[in-house]
């Protein structure tokens, strides 16, 4: 098994900023919030905890930042059901769904006596050119995935409903025939990418690598991909399969990927940004477009559709590099609070996290 799994719980997408943490941290028994400004160590200390766990062979979630892939928002210890997560991205977890609330003040090793009368007018300025970088990132997500509908259009006017609605019923039924159980599933809810400063990233290769089936989903916008996906999830979870389902980065409305692990199953949405293809034992291509659609409706709109797709890549690069600029924005904000942080007093908290762990690992430990 994988030491480590890697997802998104957050996105910046075309409904604006998305959360999935209240999903992705639903059922553990501790989460750890660390609470402070952007700046003062919490990342580092979260990716020193995950790097130390992965050391003694614990299983680690990692929550990666959609604005720096190579942060972390958050972790899940696997085995001791704790997670550990930035206040600050936290979104939905309250005291009401976890088990037990702890926050860690990572403010208390700010001095603020650093952060001058003028820092602080000129982080304020930088703030609201933040928030303003990303709805305008928003706004043109929004404008691309209106673009998208238009796309889509051509494709579902030529879409037999009747054999997708098959290809569902007979997918449901080859893939939980004998796994059926009599008490109904939630799924658990997550992004497998995001739309980053950098384009679109994602991390299906390591989320599938252990699995033994992967179903790749060919087609085009409009071919029923997310409406399949939407038909599995459903039957998954009333006939009592556990599923995590794989929300798209850019509309979470769509479905993208749907992983069963008592399965070692995944069948995923495998066109741009995340087209892979067929390479080992185990794999398999579900086209949509040759199973339910008209033939030659690619040639009929050739023109149309190479037009929209045009305008549709021009705001998906526009929207990338206001994401671009909202990193950068954030980075200098993030250099006063690095500035007037005492690491010393970082590391403390970091020792008192470690120690917390430590005993209700142990305690758990003797409960078991």
């Amino acid at each position: 098994m994988e030491k480590s799994s890697h997802y998104f719980a957050r996105g910046n997408t075309a409904h604006g900023a998305h959360f999935l943490y209240k999903s992705a941290f639903d059922g553990l028994n501790k989460i750890f919030v660390l609470t402070g400004p952007q700046g003062t160590g919490k990342s580092t200390v979260i990716r020193s905890l995950a790097d130390s766990l992965l050391d003694k062979s614990q299983h680690v979630q990692c929550f990666h930042s959609p604005l720096r892939p190579d942060e972390l928002d958050g972790i899940i210890l696997t085995e001791w059901k704790v997670g550990i997560i930035d206040g600050r991205v936290c979104e939905g977890i309250s005291d009401n769904e976890a088990g037990d609330i702890d926050f860690i003040h990572f403010g208390e090793a700010l001095d603020n006596s650093l952060i001058l009368p003028e820092h602080s007018r000129t982080i304020e300025d930088l703030r609201s050119k933040l928030i303003s970088a990303y709805s305008r990132a928003y706004e043109t997500f929004l404008t691309a995935l209106r673009i998208h509908d238009e796309w889509e259009k051509y494709f579902i006017e030529s879409m037999d409903f009747v054999k997708a609605d098959q290809i569902a019923q007979d997918l449901i039924q080859e893939l939980y025939t004998g796994h059926e159980s009599n008490t109904p599933t939630v799924g658990r809810h997550l992004f497998f990418g995001a739309a980053t400063p950098k384009g679109a990233f994602d991390f299906i290769q390591s989320l599938t690598a252990q699995l033994k089936r992967r179903i790749f989903i060919k087609g085009r916008p409009g071919s029923g991909k997310s409406t399949l996906l939407k038909k599995l999830a459903a039957a998954a979870e009333k006939k009592g399969i556990e599923v995590q389902v794989f929300h798209c980065g850019f509309d979470p409305n769509s479905l993208d990927m749907l992983i069963f692990p008592k399965l070692r199953t995944a069948i995923f949405d495998s066109t741009a940004p995340h087209e892979y293809f067929p390479d080992r034992d185990g794999d398999e291509t579900l086209d949509m477009y040759t199973l339910a659609m008209t033939p030659g409706t690619d040639e009929a709109y050739a023109a149309e559709i190479a037009a929209i797709k045009e305008r549709y890549s021009t705001k998906m690069k526009e929207a990338t590099a206001l994401l671009a600029e909202a990193e950068a924005i954030d980075s200098q904000i993030k250099a006063y609070y690095v500035a007037a942080t005492n690491f010393s007093i970082v590391e403390e908290l970091q020792l008192q996290l470690q120690s917390e762990l430590n005993e209700l690992t142990g305690s758990m430990q003797l409960s078991k």
